[in-house]
Parts: structure tokens; sequence; C-alpha cells
């Protein structure tokens, strides 16, 4: 045990619970905690939830957590933690914005999981920060707070401000934390718990390589879809796709049918549309403005298109009419 630990009181971290909040993150970060205390044989770390009203939230996975209070409730934290979800741009955020700055006054470190940071970010508690967010939100995420200092890292530790991507991630930062607060050789411990294999550091991808994503391992089929994934504002064409890595458009052809059975327009368009319905859904972008930054000329084409692969038209996606059949959602580009 080190001397920190022996010589302070237990680290008490209050994760409080917007609705439709990431479970898998929240007890990622809670289940360190727990087994900290456990391998060290002390309590090395407390923890509470708090929820807006105080009564149990349901989880994006529709699981209910009972809190222990509501969110105006705070108060003797050494760490609040926001742990965010789907959707956190809907949620009325008023009472705990305000809460955060109050808590922030006094000195109280602020951490945030998954799409939390945005709650932070909201408040102007991220400004001179280093900060993360889950993949999925980070470029609506960089769209609505420019000035913000946002990177693509696992977790971020910069001074009093604890941001991580969500996941197993949690529990990455929450090692970090240990470590800080116990000694190394605890942390190891959890991670063993954990059957985590190894504490990741804070710059590993946070999503899978291209080639596991795709299952397919063939270089230059790896290399047009990576630059397609860079060229969403202006799409290039399939000649100019192939010329990048020495093929004739019909050899580039046979390489996407082949491999991802599929035509290179086609997988292309995924992409852009898979882009455009996050920015529809993550943020207040409008909605022509939208369909220009993923490549589409015009919104009549961006509509047509969008309402053929999702099933729906822009506007019913951003207003949250009818779901699209789950296969065409959770196609992968």
């Amino acid at each position: 045990m080190s001397k920190t630990l022996a010589s302070a009181n237990p680290y008490r971290v209050i994760f409080v619970l917007v609705p439709d909040f990431s479970m898998i993150a929240f007890t990622s970060a809670i289940e360190a905690l727990r087994l900290a205390n456990r391998v060290s044989g002390t309590e090395a770390f407390t923890w509470a939830c708090y929820s807006p009203d105080g009564k149990p939230v349901a989880a994006s996975n529709g699981v209910p957590v009972t809190p222990q209070g509501a969110f105006t409730d705070l108060k003797d934290a050494s760490l609040v933690v926001v742990c965010g979800g789907v959707d956190i741009q809907k949620a009325d955020l008023g009472p705990l914005i305000a809460r955060l700055r109050k808590l922030s006054t006094q000195g109280v470190a602020l951490g945030a999981l998954c799409t939390g940071p945005y709650v932070l970010a909201r408040a102007g508690l991220l400004n001179g920060y280093r900060c993360t967010i889950h993949w999925e939100n980070f470029d609506s995420f960089r769209e609505e707070f420019p000035a913000l200092d946002v990177t693509q890292e696992l977790f971020e530790i910069d001074r009093n401000r604890y941001t991580c991507a969500g996941g197993t991630a949690a529990i990455d930062m929450m090692l970090r934390l240990i470590a800080t607060r116990c000694d190394t050789r605890v942390a190891a411990l959890v991670t063993d718990e954990l059957i985590h294999h190894r504490m990741r550091e804070p710059n590993e991808r946070q999503r899978m390589e291209l080639r596991s994503r795709l299952g397919v391992a063939h270089p230059k089929l790896l290399a047009v879809v990576a630059e397609m994934e860079k060229r969403l504002e202006h799409p290039a064409s399939c000649s100019q796709l192939a010329k990048i890595v020495s093929l004739s458009p019909r050899q580039l052809e046979r390489l996407f049918q082949k491999y991802l059975d599929t035509t290179p327009t086609r997988h292309y368009l995924t992409i852009r549309l898979q882009r455009a319905r996050q920015l529809l859904l993550q943020t207040s972008i409008p909605i022509l403005s939208v369909g220009i930054a993923c490549g589409f000329v015009s919104a009549s084409h961006f509509s047509k298109c969008y309402s053929e692969h999702f099933k729906r038209t822009p506007s019913e996606e951003r207003k949250g009419k009818r779901l699209a059949p789950m296969k065409d959602i959770l196609e992968v580009a």
C-alpha cells in the first residue's frame, strides 16, 4: 500500500447518471474501484450515484439504477463523473450544469464517460483542458465546440479533468486513477481481476483497425477504404481511388465485389450516409449543411439516397420517426 493511500481519507467518486447512460462505461468504472478496495484490503475508494431527481434512472439498455439522491444533493466528492450515453444532447442538463459549475469552484475534480464530455463542455468546464469523447460523437462534438482541445484518445487526464471514450476505456482511465491513488501493483492486480490483460495507454486507438472492421486484409482494398473515410465532403471518383493504389477502375470493382460483395460506389455511399446520420442525430446543423458536409450536391439528392438506405428521410431521422431496420442502421461502412 502506498504512503498516500495509507494516510489519506477514502477517495470519493460520485457518478451522475444522465438518462440513457452507457451501462458498460458506468459498470467498468465502478467495478475497477470496487476491486481496488478488494485487492488492496483497504477502503481506498467510496462511491455513490445520483440522478436528475433522485429516482431510479434507466441506462440505454433499459436497466434501471437506484441512486442515492438528486443532482442538487451532490456534495463531499473528490471526483464527480458524468455518465453519458444515447441522445445526451436532448437531455435536460440545466440543473446538472449548475451543480457542476459550483463544484468546480470548490476545487472538485470533474470527469465524464462516453458522451458525458458533452455536459462538461456545455458547462464551459473543459475550456483550456484536453478532452476526449466516443469516436462516434467526435465529429459532431468538434463541430459544436470548435475551441476545445478534443482528441481521439482512449482517455484524457488533464490536471483535474478526467474524460474517456466510454465502453471498456473507462477501466483504463480508472486504472490510471488507482495507480496514482494507490500504486501500480494494485492497478495491476485489478487489471488481472477484470481479465483485462493489460493497462492500455491513453493514446491507443478507440476503434478496431480497418482490417478487423471489414474482415479483410487486402492492402489495396484497405487503402482505398481508408481514403474514402478521409474524403467525405469532396468524394473522389472511382478512377481517382483506383489510381491511388495503381489499379484500373475495373480491377477495383472486382476487388470490392470479391471481398465485400458490393461496389466501390455503393460502399462509399454507405460511409457518407453513416456520417450524415451521426450528424443528424448528434447536432443541430441544418439538414442541407449535413448533406453538403457528406458530399451530396443537393438537398433532393441527399434525401433520396438517405431514404433509400435508412427507409426514412433526413427530417424524419432528426425527429425520431420510424425506426429503420436494425440491419440498415448497423451496416458498417
